[in-house]
């Protein structure tokens, strides 16, 4: 039966959601049902449908007490809000019920397995968060927490792991019929590692071991890991926190790291070969993946940047989008990503272009125009000329305001720029990516949904998400060169 915790948060948001005007969202991804959204939790199939939970608090669009909300989809485009899942209404999660994954047992009933939050006092005063992981079971809708909870305590912690940063557990069924999991824990002195733990039943859990260990190199904590075989490989993914740059990678402090390498699964052995960022933009945190009924890896991250959140130019009902959701591959031992086959099908009103010559002011082309777009463009330099400097895009645009997306062809850099996007905040703005170019060529797809921008590079080798607040009235797209460049270009409307 649903606490009144819960029954109260059920009931605000039924009444809030009735609120939000449809235009007032994103068209294809999802943002939450009310209030504030943070990371993916319970990304998962069951039951003939893909289920997405939410870290979620329905009374306001700010970070607050931590529940799971709850939504369902056939084609991960078009979303059914069902009832919020999760609150924080048991004495161990009572300040929160964190991230964490769901997965259907072998009787039928699907698992929610997530981090509950408990503040515990320190002699001075202050308060820590002792965090354990905890189990509900239910039908797709309705779920019961264990009376055994929490399954994993601080009892389960390696010597030297923390029992204030023991959070978000990402659970599978193994080739050899028992249930592991991964968690993100740190050591005392904040240095990252992701812990292992087996079930046979999916209810009782032990420690396994420690699977990946940071030894100082990708920021300090290790947030929402995620762990699965591709294309004959082991992944690993997870989100650090207080990152330093190295290069052109892992610009945002609270960003993302893939790890990419072999496993040998008697012993549980995971052995890294490459490291890379997941996303190379200003917002996407926290990512989380399924396997889809017909053998993809698909995943979804919060569209959305820690040292930004709290900072915005208007006040909103809602708060936190969805990243596109993605299929992923590896390709020469690199991770790629591409929107999912289902975004085809809302592709309507194509518009092509072919050899047209930018040169100097910003050229627009009828037809080429919209906030809710996918728009492929192919650049290259004009034949018998000097490569062109630079090139841009721009989009979201009226007279007053546009984002761009700008290549440099001497310097392999594309960055992605919304200082003009009509942000009245010092927030950050810009990203740059180091990628590669043919002499000056260079293909790109761009996906546009109302409040962001996901750019796609050489179908996937890397991709930069931008979340915009610009009035939706500014739908102009137009291009520009320093020198001069050919391009060809096709829009098509997502409806």
């Amino acid at each position: 039966m649903a606490s009144q915790t819960l029954r109260e948060a059920r009931k605000y948001e039924e009444m809030a959601e009735a609120q939000i005007p449809q235009e007032a969202r994103p068209a294809f991804h999802l943002s939450p049902r009310a209030g504030w959204m943070n990371d993916p939790n319970g990304f998962s199939w069951y039951q003939g449908m893909y289920h997405m939970f939410y870290q979620y608090h329905p009374y306001s669009s700010y970070w607050g007490p931590m529940h799971w909300g709850h939504a369902v989809s056939r084609d991960l485009l078009h979303w059914e809000y069902l009832p919020a899942a999760l609150a924080p209404d048991m004495p161990y999660d009572k300040d929160g019920c964190f991230s964490g994954s769901a997965l259907e047992l072998a009787d039928g009933r699907q698992m929610l397995m997530y981090t509950g939050v408990l503040h515990e006092p320190q002699p001075d005063g202050s308060f820590h968060e002792v965090q354990t992981q905890c189990i509900a079971l239910g039908d797709g809708r309705d779920y019961e927490k264990l009376p055994e909870n929490p399954v994993l305590t601080e009892k389960a912690l390696p010597e030297g792991g923390s029992r204030y940063d023991f959070r978000d557990p990402k659970a599978w069924l193994g080739e050899d019929g028992r249930y592991y999991c991964v968690a993100g824990n740190c050591t005392g002195d904040k240095d990252g590692q992701i812990l292992l733990y087996s079930s046979a039943d999916g209810l009782h859990w032990q420690y396994e071991k420690i699977l990946a260990k940071n030894n100082g190199r990708f920021g300090r904590m290790w947030e929402c890991p995620d762990f699965f075989e591709l294309d004959g490989k082991q992944v690993l993914l997870t989100s650090p926190q207080d990152m330093l740059p190295r290069g052109f990678e892992y610009h945002n402090g609270n960003g993302t790291l893939c790890l990419i390498g072999s496993y040998e699964k008697e012993g549980h052995v995971f052995t890294e070969e490459h490291d890379q960022s997941i996303d190379y933009g200003i917002d996407f945190y926290a990512p989380q993946t399924v396997l889809t009924p017909d053998g993809r890896r698909v995943m979804i991250g919060w569209m959305q940047n820690w040292d930004t959140c709290n900072m915005r130019s208007q006040p909103k009902t809602w708060f936190g989008q969805m990243s596109l959701p993605r299929e992923l591959s590896v390709r020469e031992g690199r991770l790629y990503q591409k929107p999912v086959r289902e975004l085809e099908e809302l592709r309507r009103n194509k518009v092509e272009y072919h050899g047209v010559k930018v040169a100097g002011e910003a050229l627009r082309l009828a037809g080429i125009e919209g906030r809710t777009v996918d728009m492929e463009l192919e650049i290259a330099p004009a034949q018998g000329s000097e490569p062109y400097r630079k090139f841009a895009v721009r989009f979201a645009q009226d007279q007053e305001r546009h984002t761009a997306i700008s290549f440099r062809p001497h310097e392999s850099i594309l960055k992605i720029d919304r200082k003009f996007s009509g942000s009245r905040r010092a927030i950050i703005h810009q990203r740059r990516s180091l990628v590669r170019h043919e002499g000056g060529a260079l293909r790109l797809r761009i996906v546009l949904d109302r409040f962001s921008a996901e750019v796609f590079v050489w179908d996937g080798e890397q991709v930069l998400t931008a979340t915009i607040d610009t009035p939706l009235s500014a739908d102009g797209i137009s291009f520009y060169a320093d020198g001069e460049a050919v391009l060809d270009v096709v829009k098509y409307d997502l409806m």
